[in-house]
């Protein structure tokens, strides 16, 4: 395998895009090279696949909830608020006519899937960072969402 050319220059303004912009990745290809670049979005743990070949569907990405005290009347502020990682458009089921991942007042275990963002064609489980009870939902099924935005609230 032959050694790979990296404009540095590039990966900066690669870099510098999803700055602006807010994505979260970018990824070039010209024949046989392929450039990737991945930011993580601040509070979310994001799995790498075990190969760089391995698909990107069916990663995940896990929430830190918020922390901080919570402020009556400012949901954002509490400290169960579960913001989306990465912009793109929610879904709250599975699939079309199925139950929701969770409903107002669910109990719900660290790592269960609560929704689903859809960003680039990838569908990516956005999964509980804590155990608790639903004791909000923000967004609706179908709903665009931008990063950070506050999708519900884990009691």
């Amino acid at each position: 395998m032959g050694k790979l050319n990296v404009d540095p220059a590039l990966i900066e303004r690669l870099a510098e895009l999803l700055q602006r912009t807010g994505l979260t990745e970018i990824e070039l290809a010209e024949g046989d090279a392929k450039v990737r670049v991945v930011r993580a979005p601040q509070g979310a743990v994001a799995q790498v696949p075990a190969s760089p070949e391995a698909p990107a569907a069916g990663g995940t990405a896990s929430l830190v909830a918020t922390a901080g005290p919570a402020a009556a009347g400012a949901p954002d502020r509490h400290p169960g608020a579960v913001r989306a990682p990465m912009v793109g458009t929610v879904y709250l089921t599975p699939e079309p006519g199925a139950a929701p991942f969770v409903d107002v007042g669910a109990e719900v275990r660290e790592g269960q899937t609560l929704l689903i963002i859809e960003a680039m064609k990838v569908m990516n489980p956005i999964r509980a960072p804590r155990g608790g009870r639903i004791a909000n939902v923000l967004v609706s099924n179908g709903d665009p969402v931008e990063y950070g935005e506050l999708l519900l609230i884990i009691e």
